[in-house]
């Protein structure tokens, strides 16, 4: 293990949040492990050398994909070739799973060991990438409780390890401070605006939020703060609000504060969904994408709802305004809806509590540590700590 050196990819802010708390982890059990790859500013700042910052991978939409289809080419074979000169004792790939599932078996050829975290979404759609999984990963962490089953009855090698966001989500301030701190009146509604981590994420949504917050403004008269993704350029987040919305506060900090304290959360799909969840703020979810990639897309998935609170409720609880019906006038229109109806939010906030319970309390980031650990060092593990010694274990904090 002495000046073992792992593979880690991370294509959105997301994973890159999750694969720092990994690194930070692991470095309890084997502290002289370098890690290269490709990640964000949370990978950074563990201590991981990255050959492509995270936005060369994340892309969203066949289009897009295809546009940039020669660079991403480039960009795995310099892995690839990374990969030959440094001769990784293992990978750690999180989610991505176009990018990741191609470098899997490139990874199997070339002899490295691969672990998984966070299983691509085989249960909405693309089953079939269970045959891909099973030849080419070791081992997948599930994030998700109801994957478990999926895997056993594929018979595939699998651990659910908890959900990241259980250990992540913290709240440091209350509503008071948090207004305080960012000059809001605590009297008045707050809400928040989450348009995505990435830029065509932004693309498509910020020109609709921005319509949509003066019809929202009125009624009743509500203030506005616009969570920005760590990695995002402020300076192209600030370019889609007019000259007149010097109201909307920009916020590059506090996010978790900002939710908890906000009324309502405006959200793109993802990740932020769920944090809102965990939070017990209500949200409205939205997604706009490229009509090619929305049609195609759609005629393949086999669930029908988009955000993850609505899959893990099994109902369509929180309210999806999906390509054309992600308007202004539907935006402001829900939100209206939600804003005056205490019986809705409070339905929302209790269902909230069983979303977040169902994710269980297991600790994440400490079981995926100790599950490279196991990869590394050849231990079977079938427990949270089988196959590691008790001194080399991390520490919860």
């Amino acid at each position: 293990m002495t000046g073992s050196t792992v593979l880690i990819i991370a294509g959105e802010k997301s994973g890159d949040n999750y694969g720092a708390a990994l690194v930070r982890r692991f470095r309890d059990l084997a502290p002289s492990t370098s890690f290269f790859g490709v990640g964000g500013s949370a990978l950074a700042a563990e201590g991981v050398e990255r050959l492509f910052p995270l936005e060369d991978l994340a892309l969203m939409g066949l289009l897009e994909v295809v546009r940039h289809l020669p660079r991403l080419r480039r960009m795995f074979n310099r892995l690839e070739d990374a990969v030959r000169t440094r001769k990784p004792r293992a990978a750690v790939l999180i989610d991505s799973p176009d990018f990741n599932l191609r470098l899997a078996k490139r990874l199997h050829k070339l002899g490295v060991p691969v672990l998984y975290y966070i299983s691509p979404t085989v249960w909405a759609w693309r089953p079939g990438r269970l045959k891909t999984i099973a030849k080419f990963v070791d081992k997948m962490l599930l994030i998700f409780p109801f994957e478990k089953a999926i895997y056993e009855k594929a018979g595939l090698p699998a651990r659910f390890v908890g959900h990241p966001l259980i250990e992540r989500v913290r709240v440091g301030n209350g509503r008071e401070a948090f207004c305080r701190a960012w000059g809001l009146d605590p009297e008045r509604p707050i809400i928040a605006l989450m348009p995505g981590s990435r830029r065509g994420e932004v693309a498509n949504h910020m020109p609709v939020l921005m319509a949509a917050v003066p019809r929202i403004r009125t009624v009743p008269e509500s203030q506005f703060i616009l969570i920005k993704a760590e990695d995002l350029d402020g300076s192209f987040l600030q370019g889609f609000i007019p000259k007149d919305g010097a109201a909307i506060k920009i916020l590059d900090r506090d996010s978790y504060d900002a939710m908890a304290a906000a009324d309502l959360v405006l959200s793109a799909c993802g990740t932020a969904n769920l944090e809102a969840a965990i939070l017990g703020t209500p949200a409205i979810a939205f997604y706009r994408m490229a009509p090619l990639t929305y049609w195609l897309g759609r005629n393949l998935v086999k669930i029908r709802v988009f955000s993850i609170v609505n899959i893990l409720a099994g109902e369509k609880l929180v309210p999806e305004l999906i390509q054309k019906e992600f308007n202004a006038d539907r935006l402001a229109q829900e939100a209206g809806r939600l804003m005056s109806s205490p019986d809705d939010r409070s339905r929302l906030r209790r269902r909230f509590v069983e979303i977040k319970d169902g994710l269980g309390s297991e600790p994440a980031s400490i079981n995926a540590a100790q599950e490279l650990y196991a990869l590394l060092t050849g231990a079977r593990r079938s427990g949270p700590s089988e196959g590691i010694p008790s001194s080399a274990r991390p520490k919860r904090r």
